[in-house]
């Protein structure tokens, strides 16, 4: 019997993603996981792990489990197939005050969109509704992408 992944800990992982890595959920733990490209080019080349650090070791460890058991993990969607960007827009679609959703939707246009926003949720005092959204948002990505990909998972 296969352990659950836990939804808080996948939306922790899809929140924090970096680029030059990739997250994964064992499917046969529930563990989630994140892992550098790099580690795992080295693992698929078999690199030796003498002369590394203790943390190098590490990490080359779980690069190699990954590959050696590539069935057992499921990858996270990465944070462009996640588009805050897009949950953004949809946020301000849902203020009822036509005149800050416009204000709200043109602040997001450009460069430095996310700087913006986030001032103006914070001078309209609505950056608790924002966080409480964006929330809910990630949630239902997270269950979404454990459905469409049955992995088992708690709440």
């Amino acid at each position: 019997m296969a352990n659950k992944a836990k939804i808080k800990d996948i939306i922790e992982e899809m929140e924090m993603q970096n680029d030059g890595y990739r997250s994964f959920v064992n499917i046969r733990t529930g563990e989630v996981i994140s892992v550098s490209e790099d580690d795992l080019i080295d693992a698929e080349d078999e690199k030796p792990i003498n002369n590394l650090y203790d943390w190098q070791i590490e990490n080359l460890e779980i690069a190699n489990e990954i590959v050696e058991n590539f069935e057992d993990y499921k990858e996270l969607p990465t944070k462009y197939e996640i588009n805050e960007y897009q949950i953004i827009e949809d946020f301000c679609l849902t203020i009822p005050n036509e005149k800050i959703q416009r204000i709200l939707l043109r602040t997001i246009g450009g460069k430095g969109a996310f700087r913006r926003f986030k001032d103006t949720i914070k001078d309209f005092e609505i950056e608790m509704d924002w966080y409480k959204y964006r929330d809910k948002r990630y949630k239902e990505l997270a269950i979404a992408w454990c459905q469409n990909n049955e992995v088992e998972y708690i709440d």
